[in-house]
């Protein structure tokens, strides 16, 4: 199925996205150090399954353009969700796009019909992380004070696409080239010094009352292993899955995984909205 191409206009900014496929609509929310290319297998098997699939670039990511003024990600995604008149949408969110799908559900939990959240940032929750792990966040802000963008490309990419406690290079090929271009392209752009902050979301998690599935990579930082415990604990309807070997972007490294858990979660959810409607009618009469 080929995708569709479109531009929504929000202040100064067009954001940037890919849409395919039809019926109940999934918006797709990348990472902090990727772009709307990272849910390329996931929206093509959701479409197929007959699902509408909508990821777009955020503000300072990949084909998104943006002057440098007064902006929000919420306002940004809820421009995004009212330009195709989508009232109610499931999210699939990984890292800072996680973060932003939450924010979203505790502000408007009405609209969300379910969340699929990978290694996600929660706004206001702690850090902590090993000496290992340390070490190369050392790294990396040693080569944002060079100024050295090729060398930030590639500690991040020992970050977060092998993991920070894993050999530098672990995962190749396309998965490791489409991280380079798409980080790349983050990295060349301007800086955008007008963002409007987020209240908490971390001392409200339990608020989040929607189905959620939340999956990690055991080979991610160890803050984000023990968040993701935290949150399965403290969201009331979440199912927790940990993949094995597999660090922070496993839509890339392991799209199959990530494929199957996500066909599995839709079913499970139309599954459970069609026992209501026979439920409503049993009631009926």
């Amino acid at each position: 199925m080929v995708g569709q191409n479109f531009t929504v206009k929000v202040g100064g900014a067009g954001l940037a996205g890919i849409q395919m496929g039809e019926g109940l609509p999934i918006v797709f929310l990348h990472a902090g150090v990727c772009d709307k290319r990272m849910w390329t297998d996931q929206m093509q098997v959701v479409a197929d399954d007959g699902w509408h699939a909508i990821a777009y670039d955020r503000r300072g990511y990949g084909e998104t353009e943006s002057p440098d003024e007064p902006f929000s990600h919420l306002d940004d995604l809820e421009a995004m969700l009212d330009a195709f008149g989508i009232h109610a949408a499931l999210f699939v969110g990984c890292s800072m796009g996680g973060g932003l799908a939450v924010d979203f559900a505790l502000r408007h939990p009405g609209r969300v019909l379910g969340l699929v959240l990978i290694g996600t940032s929660i706004t206001g929750a702690p850090w902590t992380a090993t000496a290992e792990e340390t070490a190369i966040e050392m790294a990396e802000e040693d080569a944002w004070e060079r100024g050295d963008l090729d060398l930030v490309n590639r500690v991040q990419a020992h970050e977060w696409l092998d993991g920070p406690r894993t050999q530098s290079g672990r995962v190749g090929g396309d998965a490791r080239a489409l991280f380079f271009d798409m980080n790349a392209k983050a990295l060349a752009k301007p800086n955008l010094t007008q963002e409007e902050g987020r209240p908490a979301a971390w001392t409200r998690i339990e608020q989040v009352s929607a189905p959620a599935l939340l999956i990690v990579g055991d080979e991610d930082f160890t803050a984000l292993v023990e968040r993701h415990e935290t949150l399965s604990e403290s969201m009331p309807n979440a199912f927790a899955v940990v993949l094995e070997g597999v660090a922070h972007i496993p839509s890339i490294e392991r799209p199959d995984l990530v494929n199957s858990l996500l066909l599995q979660f839709l079913d499970a959810l139309v599954g459970d909205d069609d026992e209501d409607e026979e439920d409503d009618e049993d009631s009926e009469g």
